[in-house]
C-alpha cells in the first residue's frame, strides 16, 4: 500500500518487542503515506491502543480507521483458505497445528473447519505466554505478566481473536459475551462453564506449551534432521505437532523466514540464516521512527496530526 494515494499507514509496534529484522521491515519502508510508531508497552497494549480508537466514534469516522491486522475480520476470512487447500491436498481430515498467540490464524482454520473444511482438530501451540494452552487444557484464562521470548509475535496475554470465539461458545450473545470480557479485563481472569467448555473446546482443540529452550532443542532437531531452518515460532508448532500428534496427518502452520530471527536460529542450530535476496540492504537502509507512551490521546493526536 506504500505510495496509494488514498490510504495511510500508521503501525504500532512495543518497543524492544520485535527482532531487528522484524523492526527494519517496518521502519525502513520509504514512503510518505507510511509512519511506524514505537510504543512504551507489549504488544498487548498496542492492539488496546488500536481498540480504543476504533471505541473512540468520533475519531474513528473522521480519521476513516481500518484495521489490517485480525482485529479486521478480513484478515482472519483470508487465513481460512489454506486450511481447505491443506486438506484437500491431503485428501483425507487433517489436525492443523498452528502456533498463536493472538488465536487470529487458528480461529480461522475453526471457521473453515465450519464451513465444510476436512479438518478433524486443531493443536494451539504456545511459547511461556501460554495462556491459550492453560484455557483449553485446564479452563484457566488469567493473565500473567507478558514474558520476552524468542518468538515475540506470541508474547501475547489478551488474544484479540479468543472473544469471537467466546461469542460463539455464547450461542452470539453479544451481552453476555461484552460482559464476561469486562470482567475479564478488570478482574484479569475469565472461567467458562464446564458444559460451554466440553461442547466447543474439548476434542475441537488440543493445546502444549514449550519455553526458550525447548524451542531451540526443536530448531536443531529439524535442522540436524532435515537441513530445513525454521523460525522460533515455527518450531513451538513443530515441537506441539510431534508432542500430540495422533491418527490424522498433521499440518503445522509455518509463520516466518528464518532469517526473521537471525539471532535466536544461530543460538540454537549455529548456521545464520540470509536474509532474501529483497532485503539483502536492510541493514544499510534508514529507519524511521516515531517513538510514543501507552497513552491514547497522544496516539490519536500523531496519527490526526500526520494524515489530517
Amino acid at each position: 500500500m506504500r505510495h496509494c494515494e488514498r490510504v495511510d499507514i500508521v503501525v504500532l509496534y512495543p518497543e524492544g518487542g520485535p527482532s531487528e529484522v522484524q523492526r527494519r521491515q517496518m521502519t525502513t519502508v520509504e514512503a510518505p503515506n507510511v509512519r511506524t510508531v514505537a510504543v512504551d508497552g507489549s504488544f498487548d497494549d498496542c492492539q488496546d491502543l488500536v481498540k480504543a480508537m476504533f471505541n473512540d466514534v468520533a475519531f474513528r469516522e473522521r480519521m476513516r480507521l481500518s484495521a489490517v491486522n485480525s482485529i479486521n475480520w478480513a484478515r482472519v476470512m483470508a487465513q481460512t483458505v489454506y486450511y481447505v487447500t491443506a486438506a484437500r491436498s491431503l485428501r483425507e481430515p487433517i489436525t492443523a497445528c498452528v502456533p498463536t498467540g493472538n488465536f487470529g490464524n487458528v480461529l480461522a482454520g475453526w471457521a473453515a473447519q465450519r464451513m465444510g473444511a476436512s479438518v478433524a482438530d486443531f493443536i494451539v501451540a504456545s511459547n511461556a505466554n501460554d495462556i491459550l494452552t492453560r484455557f483449553v487444557n485446564d479452563r484457566d484464562m488469567s493473565t500473567r505478566p507478558v514474558v520476552a521470548t524468542s518468538s515475540p509475535s506470541m508474547d501475547i496475554q489478551v488474544s484479540s481473536n479468543f472473544e469471537r470465539l467466546l461469542f460463539e461458545m455464547n450461542d452470539r450473545n453479544g451481552a453476555r459475551t461484552c460482559e464476561q470480557m469486562v470482567r475479564f479485563r478488570d478482574a484479569g481472569g475469565l472461567r467458562v462453564a464446564d458444559d460451554a467448555h466440553e461442547r466447543w473446546i474439548s476434542g475441537a482443540f488440543r493445546a502444549a506449551r514449550f519455553d526458550d529452550a525447548e524451542v531451540a532443542a526443536e530448531m536443531r532437531r529439524v535442522h540436524a534432521e532435515s537441513g530445513i531452518l525454521v523460525d522460533p515460532h515455527t518450531a513451538t508448532g513443530t515441537a506441539a505437532a510431534r508432542a500430540l500428534a495422533g491418527e490424522h496427518p498433521v499440518v503445522t502452520m509455518a509463520t516466518a523466514h528464518p532469517a526473521k530471527f537471525p539471532d535466536a536460529v544461530e543460538r540454537a542450530t549455529g548456521v545464520r540464516p540470509a536474509l532474501p535476496d529483497h532485503l539483502a540492504d536492510l541493514f544499510d537502509r534508514p529507519e524511521h521512527i516515531e517513538r510514543l507512551p501507552d497513552d491514547l490521546a497522544m496516539i490519536e493526536d500523531f496519527v490526526a496530526r500526520t494524515f489530517a
